[in-house]
């Protein structure tokens, strides 16, 4: 009997969807099976190739803080420190080494008092203003011409944020004027006078900061309308276009995120959302030690770390509504940890040591932003040096690098890479009767075709046996660096600056079309996968 059209149809469905199921219960039984014996399977997709993995996800943040700018990158051109014009070498040359792709400055709360006229012109000349977010005396030594002096010297793209606060659209445009036309105007003209005849390139113009708090204590309608304000006034004066960030919410403020797409979102090129992890989730008393703490603080963190993906995939749903052809970005401009200040330290200046604990927190805030690719363009880790999660400590004319900065080293193979989407089944981590998710991982194939495959093992005391298995790829030569510690609160200190750093990673090899991994306890792991 022959069968119609509709019924061969039909029947070729039935079979498809068969075999669908049939995949899918051997997939669970062996996720299953997997977690039973304690062992993790991770899925890399590379027949699924996704959006490339935006450089300026590996972005930084300097603010006029505590000691980041002052000691921390500018020490002044009659400094013994050895510097190019002011800005000291070793740190540049370790900035250049991590492949810095963008850098936001003068803020942050900062960026709202600050008024860029005071930063230009003869630094003996230069006022000396309060700074009345972070405490002290800023002498304006280090001003427009020294920051984009030093984002050409580590071939960043400059992102500047705007002073909304105490600032106006005149003294904005005037700014980015100065900074960027190419005219006979007395703004260019004064540049010139100062240094510097070509116009830089300034890539982002960060339109205010944190509108709910320290930058005006607005309502979501109210900065909607006062941001398009100042965007309509944001003036073209080359052929590069600066892209207008908006400044948005923090962490689950959904309704910020919903003002301004529904009312701005054609007069942005961005929107900026921020997130700190704190071990004890409290603002107001205290958030929890740097160095002194034990597993209960580890898995707090790294538990309110993990929250990110929740406020960047529900952010970006909102987005979705109103942008769905995804033009406009995300960026997680201020990110990373936050702890009470180091004993001994000026409390204003926010110094805080760097673990292993926040080796594995940056690991897993950018395995998340490499997964969310289609909308997160950008992230800028609070802060550079000295400050929070800092990537650098300095300490007179010493100087040392931090765990993240070694993730970020390990990390930065991905930028502008092919994002390759991951299945992970894996042990969870418990700890009391809460639970975690015991593996973090993204992945990427380079322009070469080489794969890597970025590990996070949350479990500060138990080993994880892997397995990857590769679909629309195979494995040829497999290599990879390992960054762990001897306990969860080891560090990098100026008397031992090499405790915590990446090695030769010696737990991996192949098995058969597979790759086989052991992955150690509270490690970062990245692993280049030759076709």
């Amino acid at each position: 009997m022959k069968l119609s059209g509709f019924s061969r149809q039909r029947t070729a469905l039935c079979a498809a969807l068969q075999g669908l199921c049939a995949a899918l219960l051997v997939f669970i039984a062996t996720a299953a099976s997997a977690q039973s014996a304690g062992t993790a399977h991770i899925l890399v997709r590379a027949d699924q190739p996704q959006a490339k993995i935006h450089p300026h996800v590996y972005g930084h943040f300097a603010e006029h803080l505590g000691r980041l700018i002052y000691d921390g990158i500018w020490v002044g051109e009659d400094s013994p420190i050895p510097n190019t014009r002011g800005i000291r070498n070793d740190v540049l040359e370790a900035l250049k080494a991590l492949k810095v792709p963008v850098l936001r400055w003068p803020g942050g709360c900062f960026a709202d008092e600050y008024h860029w006229r005071d930063g230009i012109g003869p630094r003996d000349q230069r006022p000396r203003r309060v700074n009345s977010s972070w405490g002290g005396v800023d002498t304006n030594a280090f001003g427009t011409h020294e920051f984009m002096d030093l984002a050409e010297l580590i071939g960043a793209d400059a992102y500047i944020n705007i002073n909304v606060g105490t600032g106006s659209t005149q003294e904005m445009m005037e700014w980015i004027e100065y900074m960027t036309s190419d005219s006979d105007s007395t703004l260019a003209n004064l540049r010139r006078e100062n240094g510097r005849d070509k116009p830089w390139k300034v890539a982002y113009v960060g339109i205010g900061n944190e509108m709910w708090g320290c930058g005006g204590n607005m309502a979501p309608e109210q900065w909607a309308g006062e941001y398009r304000k100042f965007a309509t006034f944001v003036k073209q004066h080359s052929d590069t276009k600066l892209q207008r960030i908006a400044a948005g919410p923090t962490d689950s403020r959904y309704d910020w995120t919903e003002a301004l797409m529904s009312s701005s979102a054609k007069h942005m090129e961005a929107l900026s959302l921020h997130y700190y992890t704190l071990p004890t989730g409290d603002w107001t008393n205290k958030k929890g030690s740097a160095t002194q703490f034990g597993e209960d603080q580890w898995f707090s963190t790294l538990a309110r770390t993990l929250e990110m993906e929740e406020y960047v995939r529900t952010h970006s749903a909102i987005m979705d509504k109103y942008d769905p052809e995804k033009k406009i970005g995300l960026m997680v401009a201020e990110w990373g940890t936050w702890y009470d200040p180091e004993p001994g330290k000026d409390q204003g200046a926010l110094y805080q040591q760097n673990t292993v604990r926040d080796a594995v927190v940056a690991g897993i805030n950018l395995n998340i932003f490499n997964r969310h690719t289609d909308r997160v363009r950008m992230a800028n880790i609070a802060q550079m040096v000295n400050v929070l999660q800092a990537v650098i400590l300095t300490e007179g004319d010493k100087m040392i690098l931090t765990p993240t900065y070694h993730v970020f080293d390990m990390y930065k193979v991905h930028q502008g890479a092919t994002a390759l989407p991951v299945e992970v089944q894996a042990p969870e981590y418990s700890f009391g009767e809460s639970s975690l998710p015991g593996v973090s991982a993204s992945a990427s194939r380079d322009d070469k075709g080489v794969l890597h495959v970025s590990l996070v093992n949350l479990d500060p005391n138990r080993r994880v046996p892997l397995t990857l298995e590769l679909r629309g790829a195979s494995a040829g030569r497999v290599s990879g660096e390992v960054l762990t510690g001897a306990t969860m609160n080891a560090m990098n200190t100026f008397e031992r600056p090499d405790t915590v750093r990446p090695a030769p990673f010696k737990g991996v090899r192949r098995s058969g079309k597979d790759v086989v991994v052991d992955l150690p306890p509270r490690a970062v792991v990245m692993l280049r996968i030759e076709p």
